[in-house]
């Protein structure tokens, strides 16, 4: 098959943005997308969160797609932060998915030897092609809870059903967060990564632990 799928009942594959994005100013902005089928296939949809490159959520996208699988929806998913970076002039992107496949087949290291992801992977790797700056990057379900719960909560939209909601969270520069570290040789070490933006200051609170 070369023909893209089609839409359940004529419905437009992209949903509306929860808010519009500025133009890029060459930072990257950052797309976590998740896409889900109960049933494998089943009821499939799709759940992606755009921050900008100050770690501001600027859209929130959600969508029921039908009956499909898990890796399409995943798919479907990809196609929708493309699509809707490239509309609203972002020309730097990274998304992070917690498909390995999906990450891994389009880093080039898997073959895409399914015929029903074959034409949704080379749609999102031409897309992929326009930015100046793209790359994506497998991150684990930790890091992506806010998309799958977009994506759950428009399964449960379409079924007559609600879920709890769940907020984006705030950026990790105006957020508290507890860090975990060890002083060693007149400095102190992360036991975790910590991703924040050059210059942003931060405020330590130190507080021995008892050795284990």
């Amino acid at each position: 098959m070369s023909k893209r799928p089609p839409t359940p009942r004529g419905a437009p594959l992209f949903a509306d943005a929860a808010a519009d994005a500025p133009p890029s100013a060459g930072a990257a902005h950052r797309a976590n997308i998740d896409g889900g089928s109960r049933g494998n296939p089943g009821p499939a949809s799709y759940g992606v969160v755009i921050r900008d490159p100050r770690g501001e959520v600027v859209a929130t996208l959600k969508k029921y797609i039908g009956r499909m699988t898990n890796n399409v929806a995943e798919y479907y998913g990809l196609i929708a932060a493309l699509d809707y970076a490239q509309s609203h002039g972002i020309r730097a992107l990274c998304v992070e998915s917690d498909s390995e496949l999906l990450v891994r087949q389009m880093q080039g290291r898997y073959k895409v030897k399914s015929p029903e992801l074959r034409p949704l992977f080379e749609r999102a790797h031409k897309m992929a092609q326009a930015f100046e700056s793209f790359r994506i990057e497998h991150v684990y379900r930790e890091r992506n809870v806010e998309a799958d719960a977009l994506a759950n909560e428009a399964l449960d939209e379409t079924a007559g059903t609600k879920s709890p909601a769940v907020k984006p969270k705030a950026p990790a520069s105006s957020a508290a967060r507890k860090l975990r570290a060890r002083y060693a040789n007149g400095a102190l070490q992360l036991r975790e990564p910590l991703d924040l933006a050059d210059g942003t200051e931060v405020e330590i609170l130190l507080k021995r632990s008892p050795r284990p």
